[in-house]
């Protein structure tokens, strides 16, 4: 993207924009879910409180059943029970077979890198009708073949939702910039929930293809196959939460930013994709 595009991004109002040169069902369906409504759908919020609540939506709306976990390891997103009773034949993945190790008994597992050689593997996984990650994409190195890999897993028909952190949002520029131990500090004194160890430790993160813009995004899962493509961008964390005043300031820039569809400094994206 040049420099003048990047900057008709960033100060032209959504409503002066191009629109998208296409509408598709994914991003119908999109504007039909309700799901948890307490957030604007704007914030970062809504995306966290409807994450497992729009995969079954996903599912019951394309009818799709089988459903693989990408990088679920320890702590899949569904209980067995829950997959059970939702009619989804659930597969956890993951890259570390110790973390899959620590996932509950009674799952279908698959230990393969999504962004790696997946002829290779002895087995071929797959295929699945919907695959979903959830803060994962951000520790991939090679995003690109990653997505041409869902492509590749996915049966015809099939859906993939990724949910993930987003450059530029400052926090996520500065775990980009500083060197991985320092990182690991400052998350470790801001949530003490994710030290080495626990049940949401911290991995390093590269932010290869995490962006908030359609138009970035697009040319390369169109090229890894996908048709049907929707871009969920969302605004605002909760990095200052315990700074009152600077948490306050940080708010209302993402309101304004979210308000202007400044998609460059997103928080979040969803990103689904049809085959």
């Amino acid at each position: 993207m040049s420099s003048i595009e990047t900057f008709r991004e960033i100060a032209l109002p959504g409503s002066l924009r191009r629109a998208p040169a296409k509408v598709g069902e994914i991003a119908r369906f999109f504007e039909t879910f309700r799901g948890d409504e307490t957030h604007p759908r704007w914030h970062s919020d809504w995306a966290w409180d409807n994450y497992d609540k729009i995969i079954p939506a996903l599912s019951r709306h394309f009818g799709l059943k089988r459903l693989c976990e990408i990088g679920g390891g320890r702590d899949p997103l569904f209980q067995r029970q829950e997959a059970n009773a939702l009619g989804l034949h659930y597969t956890i993945n993951d890259i570390d077979p110790v973390e899959l190790a620590h996932a509950p008994e009674g799952y279908d597992k698959a230990c393969f890198d999504i962004a790696g050689d997946l002829w290779a593997l002895p087995g071929q996984p797959g295929p699945y009708d919907l695959m979903v990650s959830r803060m994962v994409f951000e520790h991939v190195a090679d995003v690109e073949r990653a997505w041409n890999n869902v492509q590749a897993l996915l049966a015809p028909g099939g859906v993939a939702l990724c949910f993930f952190p987003t450059l530029y949002a400052w926090p996520f520029v500065i775990n980009h910039l500083i060197p991985e131990s320092l990182s690991h500090k400052i998350v470790h004194a801001l949530f003490p929930n994710r030290r080495d160890g626990g049940g949401d430790p911290k991995f390093p993160a590269v932010y290869d293809w995490c962006y908030g813009r359609e138009s970035v995004l697009r040319p390369m899962l169109e090229k890894a196959g996908f048709s049907d493509i929707h871009v969920q961008p969302f605004w605002g964390q909760h990095y200052l939460a315990k700074f009152p005043v600077l948490r306050d300031v940080d708010a209302a820039l993402d309101r304004l930013m979210a308000r202007l569809d400044w998609r460059l400094f997103t928080s979040y994206t969803y990103v689904i994709v049809r085959k």
